[in-house]
């Protein structure tokens, strides 16, 4: 198989197979485009000369090198075109009998040398492999949508394919421009198998009515820093696509969660596939079309809606970083801040933090000296919760721990005035755990902000059931005024974004657990397969390994899944004390500063 893959055979000229096609083509490799559709054909064509002249019109390349490019892209409706590849590399319908036939055509046609490539993301490498007569040729290259512009390629091997066939097309995804990584067969691979499960996960969110749709996407955007929410990615995937997919991993892991939600069944067998056919979770303005238009789901401004209290002080619990940040956004917005802790000293110290954020703004010039001057001088540092008597919002923000923030709640509700909201900031406690520490539950709710607190647009708005709706009302409307886009979801343990993020990160530890890819490896395919601003691990040694497992022993407890229960090695690591760039090592070593 030592031979150059200078001429590949594309078969099916979707989106997919495509721009395949162009990132072959441009990168100088002759390309067969094959398709039985002549429509399909020409669309391809009409796409790939559509995106060469922008390329021209923006400097790109010379029209020399467009009119090179295009003469090397034929297409054909008859698959004998492809008798003359060295690669052939399929982008069908996700199917294994269109797949399997179109396997057994190609062992008829092209050269016993030729690769042959499945692009599939969900079904078995070696279960196609092994309709082949040639197994050994047979692997799987699983580009990222859409292909010219995402880096990651997934080269999939399985126990029959020839090493030499896996380093040709890992050399010509390097030539490609492409990031390859080494994958083992299995449904998803590396980025899908740790993607549909969080998508998963947010439709099940959505179709049980904990959150809305646009809230569920909103949440994962600011509080994750993702590229799209992911109703709206499934709404690009295709819900079927998707459906697909997670039966075939399902019918692997038995892991219930990737046993497609029901709604993903119900939407595809209405013919509601997402922007492909103009209605999925969302509604668009037609097939194809990524403008979405409003439905019937579409959030009113209800007019029977309740009034807010009014709020003109803030008081603020806690000493440490987010304490001091949500103090600095308060102020910042104009409020009176009150910033408690437990001695003037550790106020003090607090109000310090805050002075040199702002001054920091001012260095970088997003705020002015006299900005900075008047927003310290709002901030009152206060030893005492006492000082509290007069705030109209109290929000706590001191240790993860139950027992600590009822403490606090109790001591609030004896200082402060009657009519007064109390917030938690907890990220994975009860909400009502601290209401009932009072005798008026009705005043408190969850303020989940979102670390840096200055910085981070998110604040999750978490309602009890025992929760007014003026108390309700007042959060959001104080939201709106400090710059933070309020997500409302229930009291449940992760709300909205930790309940999908960390059983994504949870499942990345399990792979590295099972040796299945490596911690590099699958922190690259997240970022370029998936656009993540950091990978799994990454993230996991920002957060800390400690506060990981405590908030996955949380969402395990709550909701009883086995599919949740901490990853041993997680578990492992913790109990070594390598909690992560904190303590120098985490799932990597960290240079000591």
């Amino acid at each position: 198989m030592d031979i150059p893959l200078s001429t590949i055979a594309v078969v099916g000229l979707g989106t997919m197979g495509t721009g395949i096609a162009e990132v072959l083509a441009r990168a100088g490799r002759e390309v067969i485009g094959i398709d039985i559709s002549e429509a399909a054909a020409r669309q391809a064509v009409a796409t790939l000369e559509a995106s060469t002249a922008r390329a021209v019109q923006k400097g790109r390349i010379t029209e020399g090198e467009r009119h090179d490019v295009l003469a090397r892209f034929r297409t054909f409706s008859d698959l004998q075109a492809a008798a003359d590849a060295q690669l052939v590399i399929e982008v069908v319908p996700e199917s294994y009998e269109i797949k399997q036939q179109l396997f057994r055509e190609l062992d008829a046609i092209t050269s016993p040398t030729a690769i042959l490539a499945t692009g599939t993301n969900a079904l078995s490498v070696t279960r196609l492999a092994a309709e082949s007569q040639h197994p050994e040729r047979v692997l799987g290259l699983h580009f990222f949508n859409p292909a010219p512009a995402m880096k990651l390629v997934e080269v999939v091997s399985s126990v029959l394919t020839a090493p030499p066939a896996v380093e040709a097309v890992t050399e010509l995804a390097r030539e490609l421009g492409k990031e390859p990584v080494a994958v083992g067969d299995r449904p998803g691979f590396v980025a899908d198998g740790l993607l549909f499960g969080y998508l998963n996960q947010a439709a099940a969110m959505y179709e049980a009515s904990y959150a809305s749709r646009e809230d569920i996407d909103a949440a994962m955007k600011l509080g994750c820093g993702l590229p799209m929410g992911p109703l709206a990615l499934l709404d690009l995937i295709g819900v079927d696509t998707a459906r697909t997919v997670l039966e075939a991993m399902y019918s692997e892991s038995h892991d219930r969660l990737h046993a497609p939600a029901p709604i993903l069944k119900q939407l595809s067998e209405a013919g509601l596939t997402g922007r492909k056919s103009g209605r999925g979770f969302y509604t668009y303005a037609a097939p194809g079309s990524q403008t979405v238009v409003p439905d019937t789901k579409t959030p009113q401004e209800s007019d029977g809606a309740a009034t807010g209290r009014t709020v003109r002080s803030v008081g603020v619990a806690g000493s440490g970083t987010m304490a001091s940040g949500i103090a600095e956004v308060f102020a910042k917005a104009g409020y009176d801040v009150v910033l408690a802790a437990r001695s003037q000293e550790k106020a003090d110290t607090a109000k310090g933090r805050i002075a040199k954020s702002l001054d920091r703004s001012v260095t970088k010039g997003r705020m002015t000296a006299e900005a900075r001057d008047e927003t310290l001088a709002r901030i009152t540092a206060a030893g005492s919760l006492d000082s509290f008597d007069d705030v109209d919002l109290a929000v706590e923000a001191v240790a993860e721990d139950l027992a600590v923030k009822q403490q606090l709640f109790t001591t609030l509700d004896k200082v402060c005035k009657p009519g007064a909201v109390l917030a938690t900031t907890t990220s994975s406690l009860p909400v009502v755990a601290c209401a009932r520490a009072t005798s008026r539950p009705q005043d408190v709710i969850g303020m989940h902000f979102f670390n840096p607190a200055p910085a981070m647009k998110l604040v999750e708005v978490v309602r009890t059931v025992l929760t007014d709706d003026d108390v309700h009302a007042t959060v959001r409307e104080v939201c709106e005024k400090i710059r933070k886009h309020p997500v409302d979801c229930g009291d449940r343990a992760g709300f909205i974004v930790n309940a999908l993020l960390f059983p994504y990160l949870n499942n990345a530890i399990k792979m590295v657990g099972e040796h299945y890819a490596t911690l590099d490896d699958i922190d690259a395919a997240m970022k370029l397969g998936g656009g993540y601003p950091m990978g799994p691990f990454e993230l996991l040694d920002v957060v800390g390994l400690d506060v990981s497992l405590a908030i996955e022993q949380v969402l395990h407890r709550e909701f009883r899944d086995p599919g949740l229960a901490p990853a041993p090695l997680l578990e492992h690591l913790v109990a070594a004390g390598c909690l992560g760039r904190k303590t120098g090592r985490g799932f990597r070593e960290y240079a000591r500063r």
